[in-house]
């Protein structure tokens, strides 16, 4: 059977007919070719160089709008835009506890400064009774250390930024645990007592700076409110074991109060020379942790070349930063619910002794230990709920606990039992312990990340404050009408928190 056979079917070419070579098929006129960028485009590569791109701000003194160039039609459907070379331009890579390995030793350096915040925090509440043994004092005249104390708090929010930007982290922690060994000094000798106040003020211009230091390290992390459940966790700890050793010291031991102050001084001395190894090269690495050797060498040669008056620059916007957090609304109500919430603590913490001794009659051997139940509920409170907190929604979470901690509050006030009062105060101290760290988180929200020093540290400075202001106050009013006065205000500062915290405005998810 012959190929003529199947004519009618099919239309078979002759073997004579030269065959057309295969071509590719060519795109329509309309059609744009597209570029997959496996390798940067090379408009990129012509236009940036490493060390210019990766260095922020110290690279040069070019403007967003210097990229607005036109494109080619290859370019129409780049898959991605081309690199920033300023730090507004771009986004920071988010560092995390182990990346760099640094961070490790960073993050514990600033939960032992925290460590040692809470000894020297919570150590007065237990040695109020034995300072005013010895120096034949009253509540109102012993009460002058809180406001020292909240002086140098306050003074810490107006140079705390500038000694950052002129100084850098590592110099700047060092001040901070030079100022709080200064304080510790003068203590540890019992000199007379307005040399105890004065020594107060170093102690909360010191304790400020490093205070605002951590935070603004701690919250920039990945899980920034885990970080800061750590961190104030740590200053937990150190307001537990305080009045322990406080009161042990000077009820069992026979000791004067001021030789449980070496203490903490000795924590200081170690915590300067910790944090000045582990924040050294802090700000070398923090914008080059993610990259390369070669990425890493060609930034460091670019950020060498920078001028002084470029730094001196820099220190100017950092005055300007201040003076902007100043007028911030998140910044003014992040003050006032911090003062609110140091103040109810330490008044709390401060107070709850004398009232138990004056309106309870309890020994004061017996009821010192009950500062320590209120310490070590916060410490539990921050390790073990600011991750459920920061899965239910910081917001919301905090609204709960300051409503539990004013009804134990009421417990602690109405209920005429030495052991049940020392429970409820426990259980306070375990609610209000995440209220800091998700109210800093919930705050860097709000706030700009080139802000949150200066902003930071304002509410900290300010809001800390607090610590000082109520319980002077309560110390003044119980001198004139008795140590119950401290449940009033403690519930009176907890309507504050939820009025200051209601009118936040919620946080939207960070975008730079």
């Amino acid at each position: 059977m012959t190929g003529h056979s199947f004519s009618p079917f099919i239309d078979i070419k002759p073997s004579s007919i030269n065959e057309q070579a295969h071509t590719i098929p060519i795109a329509p006129k309309k059609a744009l070719p597209r570029v997959y960028h496996s390798v940067p485009d090379p408009v990129e590569l012509d236009k940036l160089q490493w060390g210019t791109k990766l260095n922020g701000p110290g690279s040069g003194t070019a403007s967003p709008s210097e990229y607005q160039i036109s494109r080619a039609p290859t370019d129409l459907e780049m898959s991605r835009p081309g690199s920033p070379e300023n730090e507004q331009d771009g986004i920071v890579a988010s560092q995390s506890f182990s990346n760099p390995p640094i961070n490790r030793f960073r993050m514990l350096s600033v939960c032992l400064m925290n460590f040692g915040n809470g000894l020297n925090d919570s150590a007065p509440g237990a040695l109020i009774p034995y300072i005013e043994k010895h120096y034949s004092i009253g509540y109102a005249i012993v009460s002058l250390v809180f406001i020292t104390n909240a002086i140098g708090f306050i003074s810490a929010a107006f140079i705390v930024d500038a000694l950052r930007a002129r100084l850098g982290r590592a110099r700047t922690l060092i001040v901070a645990q030079t100022l709080m060994s200064c304080g510790f000094l003068p203590i540890v000798c019992t000199p007379p007592f307005p040399v105890v106040v004065m020594s107060f003020f170093f102690l909360g211009l010191g304790m400020a700076i490093n205070l605002a230091m951590g935070n603004t390290f701690a919250v920039n992390l990945h899980n920034g409110t885990k970080m800061l459940g750590a961190m104030h966790g740590a200053y937990g700890v150190g307001g537990t074991i305080g009045p322990l050793i406080a009161t042990a010291m000077v009820s069992t031991g026979g000791l004067i109060w001021s030789r449980y102050y070496f203490l903490p001084l000795s924590v200081a001395l170690f915590n300067l020379v910790f944090a000045a190894w582990s924040f050294w090269h802090f700000e070398e690495e923090s914008g080059t942790s993610l990259l390369t050797t070669a990425e890493r060498t060609a930034s460091q040669t670019q950020k060498a070349q920078v001028p002084a008056a470029q730094s001196t620059s820099r220190v100017k916007q950092q005055m300007a930063s201040m003076r902007k957090a100043f007028k911030s609304k998140t910044v003014i109500l992040g003050a006032l619910f911090i003062f609110a919430y140091q103040g109810a603590e330490v008044s709390i913490s401060g107070w709850v002794i004398s009232f138990l001794i004056a309106t309870r009659h309890g020994k004061p051997s017996a009821v010192g230990y009950v500062t320590s139940g209120f310490w070590g509920g916060i410490t539990l409170g921050r390790f073990l709920l600011s991750h459920p907190a920061h899965k239910v929604g910081e917001k919301p979470f905090v609204y709960a606990v300051i409503i539990g901690s004013a009804s134990f509050e009421l417990l602690v006030w109405f209920v005429p039992n030495i052991i049940g009062d020392a429970v409820a105060v426990a259980i306070v101290g375990l609610l209000l312990g995440p209220v800091y760290p998700c109210a800093t988180s919930v705050f860097s929200k709000l706030i700009a990340r080139k802000d949150q020093v200066s902003s930071l540290s304002v509410i900290s400075a300010f809001g800390s404050s607090g610590g000082a202001v109520a319980p002077f106050t309560t110390g003044i009013l119980a001198q004139a009408a008795g140590t119950f006065v401290l449940h009033p205000i403690a519930i009176g500062l907890f309507a504050a928190m939820l009025g200051c915290w209601f009118s936040l405005p919620t946080p939207r998810k960070r975008t730079e």
